[in-house]
């Protein structure tokens, strides 16, 4: 599945809020390391506050209007964006954190992932040829010279192979693909076998590290994309990593499960 926008009316609150603590901030000479420090966050975190790129929370928010002297414009500001009681933002744009991360690990237990897909493949899910290409240009994220390409972990849950998506030859292809691009030395496909229970049985997800170490989610629901940078939701999935790696196959020998799916079953 594509990642869905859920409302671009978060995206004004963010840019707003970031305006005035830039505005305040730098009224009182305050530079964001200084920021940083008393928040407990990174430079890279202010930074992206300021630009409307990433949310905080209302604690933060507390001390910076403490620190720049705001007098409690800002946490004013803050409170009437989130009026409903909803952080902002609601939602990240998960395209934009997509491309920006340093590495990006995830679980696809129905399909391949959409970082590995070949147009063919992609066809028949999305059924929109716009949404085909922006997908396909994604890709560009692991697959670049400059700047660096991400480092991508792809778990797949070995039932993805079977699944029938377009014809047998479009299957062969989509696994000899997968074949290929697990060459590169930034990616990892690694095959988890069918049978029994584990924690990625919830759904598909990405965890995406940013340059500043820090790490935003992306879950996969049936209505839409959700994309969190919660403390216990970036726990809980780490800990659904750490149990999937443990089941799955090494690299190696996926790439061998994968070949012998292409070549028995859909040759």
């Amino acid at each position: 599945m594509s990642p869905r926008r859920r409302s671009p009316t978060s995206q004004p609150a963010l840019a707003a809020f970031g305006r005035q603590m830039a505005r305040y901030r730098l009224r009182a000479n305050v530079v964001q390391q200084a920021i940083a420090a008393r928040t407990n966050t990174s430079v890279s975190f202010v930074s992206q506050v300021e630009t409307g790129k990433r949310r905080c929370k209302r604690s933060f928010a507390e001390i910076v209007d403490e620190v720049t002297g705001a007098g409690g414009a800002l946490l004013e500001l803050y409170d009437d964006l989130t009026r409903d009681g909803t952080p902002v933002p609601l939602w990240f744009d998960w395209p934009t954190v997509e491309q920006e991360a340093v590495m990006l690990v995830g679980y696809e237990h129905s399909l391949v992932p959409g970082l590995l897909q070949i147009p063919d493949y992609a066809r028949p899910i999305l059924r929109c040829e716009q949404a085909v290409s922006a997908r396909i240009e994604r890709q560009q994220v692991i697959m670049r010279e400059s700047p660096a390409p991400a480092t991508l972990v792809a778990l797949v849950d070995e039932l993805a192979l079977y699944r029938p998506v377009g014809s047998p030859e479009i299957m062969r292809a989509q696994l000899e693909h997968l074949i290929t691009v697990s060459e590169r030395p930034n990616v990892t496909i690694q095959v988890v076998p069918a049978g029994g229970e584990h924690m990625g049985c919830g759904g598909a997800f990405v965890l995406a590290t940013l340059s500043d170490r820090s790490e935003i989610a992306y879950l996969e629901t049936t209505i839409r994309g959700i994309t969190s940078d919660e403390a216990q939701d970036l726990t809980a999935l780490s800990r659904a990593l750490v149990e999937l790696r443990e089941n799955a196959l090494p690299g190696r020998m996926s790439r061998d499960v994968i070949r012998k799916v292409a070549e028995e079953k859909w040759s």
